[in-house]
């Protein structure tokens, strides 16, 4: 109607059409950074005495900018905190890094060992590195410097790297307490997390041990389960005879059957020939039957279901099946170790598989898990000949001093020689690697400390509070359980111990002698734990144990182990949940990644078990990976990355955003530049209805909104869709369904309010009095729409929100300076809801037939615009009274210029072209055109609404 020469209501708002959200979104960001609007949250909240809502931050590591996967998870934390805070809540948001651990540790080593990168990337850190050298008289290239200094270094590094981080999380429009974040590495904090080890060694579930766990030589420390990848490895697969001692044993075992003194073999195979040296024994399952089988290589004992392909591996087409037994009846039998002087058993275990190899396992426990605990079983020595740097100690005979890769075709040789060496093939397999290094890993038995999974202490084990635990969570999405479930029942001790520099010291004191800790350990500990909230984690690095031992101090050492980071992440909950006011203790949710079932979920789940007998958070949510469009794993090196910064920089952070909400986050995110076109798409679709919205009440305020009963059928029952919609919003907000949420409002933006609502009510708005009832009814129910959709926008799209609120203001007396100040809108209860909701099901159900036969009239070519139709209905029941029930209104609403109702059996509809003349303001077809002379080209209602007084300004 913009070229119509009467004039109509076409309003402007200074909202514009494009978002400029990249260019715009930093002048929001200091607008709320202005108003500390974190604070006036927190100050909202108490002073309405909210009930709290508290999402324990995940910390991510203090290395390096952020990513795709940060931006993800920061931004799905950010909706779920501002939907809580407008659904009534206190909800506050500490943000935390975690700052100690080898990663950070390694950074500092490149650069003192002049990595050109490195250094370019840190050069105020390279600096002081020359400097200390300078000031030591070391060699320009020397990389002797104090542990001391490295920590310093550490803190200085991790500080630099949090500041990078949080400016990119604060532009992704996350709001939270940025000024006073958690940090691992605070002196505060540190001394809590040391406080949460002495109270697990005080409720008995630390214990000491030399235990095999997973070893990086490049690190020179062993690995938590989080910090081991697997990659394809090559390794020799070998086959190898133990001898049986006694032969009248072997013939007993397998039912007396007669021998004639030929050497007999068990067969083992393993791909780690270099852990040979420390075999104690060969496993066998019990329930699995084993054959004796004669061969031109002496008899040779295999499990049935593996002995054919054993067999042809050794080239091997003679042979017999003289004897069978079960695995039961070789337990104890004697074997010779295939190159030592050591005679070592057969034992029996559960471990033992069919799946490859021979069925009889060669079994060191110093170098496997399952080794050590059947080991423990048959109380076998755990000795382990390697050392810390992977090189077998000098006493170990045939290898000393060899690394264990060194060593293996060493081994290989050994056997050959001895004539025990029945296969050497290659095998391509997954093998663990240390997720920094990238390089294999060895197991090894070292003196660690651990929490133990199974030791009772009153009756209960850690491994049973956690499966309680686990059963009490709520989990998002629910499979959650079952994978947490498994990893618990699955996991092995934890270790908790680590041989670095860069982290919170294990501060207890040994006797030299016994190994023991000091009695008064958890009075010793609190001492300690008071000098680190004084000056950090160095304090005890720098203590003289005489200072608290005195006398004593001669007869104990300091421990020198270092806490495994994820007991530092893992212990958050008691180190920054129980000491800030703002936050409580458990945890309403922990939101992270689908890794951190084995990673942070379970550390604090362990922690929260071993000290207050329950898991520190009542929820958990679990987000996947991002991928490409194709499903791969993103990377630089394949080119097929986005990075959050391109985004924001580019289309801007609320793009991100609504790219997060609309993913189902339960499995893996593809992102693409296609998908992000897409997502700039639905948020045209969006903004465009936000911006129809604001122009139509653009001369309207708060006071002119009318009581409900004064309004229009329909708009009244925009209202009953409006409140249906934002209770469907909530609750899945409220369930943490966001995708489905933006669906909801995608859909509400085009069909409810595009294709029904606002279509309709565009004549009203236009032509009508611009300050008639009739007018002031429809944007009454806008305003209504405009703040509620607004607020359920604003969780995900929350610069938009903002910048909506901004133009809503000055014509909202009264409202809270800040959208995120608010609560969802209390949309106004209509008295005849469900009356109005079943009659317009059913108007709507013909209002579709109507527009189907007239888009076929118009196809033919027999109609222009549905203005030109006119409409003649029948129908029966409810759906007539429906029809009869908008009187007038329902000519608008089929968007018709006229339309009877008659009762009929059926419901039918019957369109003609109108014979009467077209309004120039409005474009009905009506026979009052022409019905004042002096305006002669428009329908009486344009002319009372242009030219009458008052009422006289009509809309029928």
């Amino acid at each position: 109607m913009a070229d119509n020469k009467y004039p109509v209501n076409l309003l402007d708002t200074p909202f514009p059409m494009r978002g400029d959200l990249a260019k715009r979104e930093p002048g929001f960001l200091k607008q709320w950074q202005d108003i500390q609007l974190y604070k006036k949250l927190r100050e909202t909240a108490k002073a309405q005495n909210r009930p709290k809502f508290v999402l324990h931050d995940g910390p991510p590591y203090a290395n390096g900018e952020i990513h795709l996967g940060h931006a993800v998870n920061k931004i799905l934390k950010d909706i779920i905190v501002k939907s809580k805070s407008l659904s009534g809540f206190d909800a506050p948001y500490v943000p935390g890094w975690d700052c100690h651990g080898l990663p950070i540790e390694h950074q500092i080593e490149k650069i003192t060992k002049l990595d050109s990168k490195a250094i370019k990337a840190n050069p105020d850190i390279h600096a002081r590195i020359v400097e200390y050298r300078k000031a030591n008289g070391l060699d320009p290239k020397s990389t002797d410097l104090t542990p001391a200094f490295i920590r310093e270094l550490c803190r200085d590094y991790a500080a630099k790297q949090i500041d990078i981080q949080r400016k990119d999380f604060i532009r992704l429009g996350i709001i939270g307490d940025w000024e006073n974040p958690y940090r691992t590495m605070d002196f505060k904090t540190e001394a809590d997390i040391v406080r949460t080890l002495g109270k697990i060694h005080a409720n008995g579930y630390m214990v000491k041990g030399q235990k095999p766990v997973h070893w990086c030589v490049d690190c020179g420390s062993s690995l938590a389960e989080a910090e081991v990848e697997y990659e394809d490895k090559v390794s020799p697969a070998i086959d190898v005879g133990f001898r049986v001692v006694d032969t009248a044993a072997l013939s007993k075992a397998f039912g007396g059957v007669n021998l004639q003194d030929q050497p007999a073999y068990a067969v083992i195979w393993t791909t780690t020939p270099w852990t040979l040296p420390a075999n104690q024994a060969v496993t066998v399952h019990a329930e699995l039957v084993y054959d004796l089988i004669a061969t031109p290589k002496g008899l040779l004992i295999l499990a049935r279901d593996l002995a054919e392909a054993a067999l042809k591996r050794y080239d091997i087409d003679a042979n017999e099946v003289i004897a069978q037994a079960k695995g039961a009846a070789l337990e104890g039998l004697q074997l010779q170790h295939p190159f030592y002087e050591r005679v070592v058993p057969v034992i029996l275990g559960d471990h033992v598989t069919t799946d490859a190899g021979t069925g009889l396992v060669h079994t060191a426990p110093a170098h496997g898990l399952e080794d050590y605990v059947v080991g423990l079983k048959y109380k076998l020595p755990t000795d382990n000949p390697v050392a810390n740097n992977g090189r077998f100690i000098s006493t170990t005979p045939l290898f000393a001093g060899q690394s264990v890769w060194e060593a293996n075709p060493n081994v290989l040789a050994t056997l050959e020689e001895r004539g025990v060496l029945l296969a050497n093939k290659k095998l391509e397999h997954s093998y663990p690697h240390c997720w920094r290094h990238h390089t294999p890993l060895i197991f090894r038995a070292t003196a660690q400390w651990f929490i133990a999974m199974e030791k009772p202490v009153d009756g209960k084990s850690i491994r049973d509070i956690a499966n309680q635990a686990v059963a009490d969570t709520e989990f998002f999405p629910a499979w959650g359980r079952a994978r947490l479930e498994a990893m618990i029942g699955n996991r092995p001790d934890w270790c908790i111990s680590r041989q670095r520099n860069w982290g919170v010291p294990m501060t207890f004191f040994i006797h030299k002698e016994s190994g023991e800790l000091h009695p008064r350990s958890a009075e010793l500990l609190e001492q300690v734990a008071k000098l680190i909230e004084k000056d950090g984690i160095e304090a005890w690095f720098k203590l003289d144990a005489a200072e608290l031992l005195g006398a004593e101090a001669a007869d104990y050492d300091k421990l020198k182990d270092t806490l495994d980071v994820w007991f530092d992440s893992g212990a958050t909950h008691y180190a920054v949940l129980k000491q800030r006011a703002e936050l409580a203790w458990p945890a309403d949710l922990y939101l992270e990644g689908s890794d951190q079932h084995r990673g942070w979920f379970q550390s604090s789940l362990l922690t929260g078990c071993a000290t207050e007998g329950r898991a520190p958070y009542k929820q958990l949510l679990t987000h996947g990976f991002t991928v490409d469009e194709k499903g791969h794993k993103m990377s630089k090196s394949k080119g097929n990355g986005i990075e959050p910064q391109e985004i924001f920089n580019s289309i801007g952070a609320d793009m991100l955003r609504l790219w997060v909400a609309s993913a189902d986050y339960s499995g893996e995110m593809s992102l693409s530049q296609e998908i992000l076109k897409r997502t700039t798409d639905a948020y045209r679709r969006i903004r465009n209805t936000v911006r129809f919205l604001l122009s139509n009440i653009s001369d309207f305020s708060a006071a002119q909104t009318l009581p409900v009963d004064q309004l229009l059928t329909l708009d009244r029952y925009a209202l009953v869709e409006l409140a249906a919609f934002q209770q469907r919003v909530t609750a899945l907000y409220e369930r943490y369904e966001f995708h489905s949420a933006v669906q909801e409002i995608h859909a509400y933006c085009s069909e409810e309010l595009g294709s029904f609502y606002l279509d309709i009510i565009k004549d009203r708005l236009y032509t009508t009095g611009a300050d008639s009832s009739v007018r002031r009814s429809a944007q009454t129910a806008l305003w209504h729409i405009t703040l509620a959709l607004t607020k359920l926008l604003a969780p995900i799209l929350s610069f938009t929100a903002h910048e909506v609120w901004d133009v809503l203001l000055p014509a909202n007396p009264g409202a809270e300076e800040n959208i995120q100040l608010s609560t969802w809108h209390a949309v106004p209860a209509v008295a005849d809801a469900a009356t109005l909701a079943s009659q317009f099901a059913l108007v709507r159900e013909v209002r579709t037939q109507v527009q189907k036969d007239i888009e076929v009239l118009r196809a033919d070519g027999k109609l222009g615009s549905s203005l030109q139709a006119e409409i003649a209905l029948t129908a029966a029941g409810d759906t007539l009274a429906a029809l009869q029930a908008l009187g007038d209104e329902l000519k608008f609403v089929l968007i018709t210029s006229k339309a009877d109702v008659a009762a009929g059996a059926d419901t039918t509809v019957a369109v003609t072209p109108s014979e009467a003349a077209k309004c120039e303001r409005c474009w009905h077809y009506t026979p009052t055109v022409g019905s004042h002379a002096d305006h002669a080209g428009l329908c009486s209602r344009c002319y009372g609404n242009l030219f009458g007084q008052g009422e006289a300004r009509q809309h029928a």
